[in-house]
């Protein structure tokens, strides 16, 4: 089953004339696919994440995850659709500085009507999974580069979402840490997460099952595609 699927996306930023982030892009992304989307900066990359993530909107083209158009869906069922089926992480972790990592990872439940006592015995299972049971009560200062993202990845799979979206999860980490922060995010693919990351680290894309590249908002490669 199709997990993702963009349809002739183009977006366009306004300007004189507008910029083209994306032109007429079309991938599918099948359950449990474990993708690398790379290519040089300004190609695009980040600009499809947002999209595919429902963050922004195409000037142009459909989105569909697991079968829904985005485009069709009001403003209540498009943010179940984000509290639900997708998990975020991002290169700068975005964690709040005043909370333990406990509560951060807990706040990936908060628009669900949880009570915080059940919100924080799942993001304790949370860290568990990503091996920081011993490090709920630390705050970020307290906390490695790598255990942040840990922590950020933590609070992305708590609601169990069926797409995890990545940009660069490894761009503010050393390669030890980036290559932990890999291997947690394949342990989760092989549970049955579909997962999308952008990278600039040709490492990591080499390691991946698929690898999209795009250049000047177009497709120039997509290698390993399961269809």
């Amino acid at each position: 089953m199709t997990a993702l699927e963009l349809d002739e996306v183009t977006k366009e930023h306004p300007g004189s004339p507008p910029v083209v982030a994306l032109r007429s892009v079309s991938i599918a992304v099948d359950e449990g696919e474990f993708v690398a989307v790379v290519g040089p900066s300004g190609s695009g990359k980040s600009t499809l994440l947002a999209i595919a993530g429902t963050l922004e909107h195409p000037t142009s083209g459909n989105v569909r995850i697991g079968g829904s158009r985005v485009d069709e869906l009001g403003d209540k069922e498009l943010s179940a659709l984000r509290a639900h089926d997708i998990g975020f992480v991002f290169q700068q972790f975005l964690l709040v500085p005043t909370l333990t990592a406990l509560d951060n990872v807990a706040s990936g439940l908060l628009y669900r009507g949880i009570a915080l006592a059940k919100r924080r015995r799942q993001a304790g299972q949370a860290l568990e999974r990503v091996g920081l049971a011993h490090r709920m009560s630390h705050r970020p200062s307290e906390l490695s580069g790598g255990e942040c993202q840990r922590v950020a990845i933590a609070r992305a799979l708590i609601g169990e979402p069926t797409i995890i979206l990545a940009d660069e999860p490894t761009g503010n980490v050393d390669s030890a840490q980036g290559a932990e922060v890999i291997r947690l995010l394949a342990d989760l693919n092989r549970g049955g997460t579909t997962i999308l990351v952008v990278t600039h680290n040709p490492e990591i894309a080499r390691q991946l099952p698929r690898t999209i590249r795009l250049r000047d908002g177009v497709i120039e490669t997509d290698l390993g595609a399961s269809r």
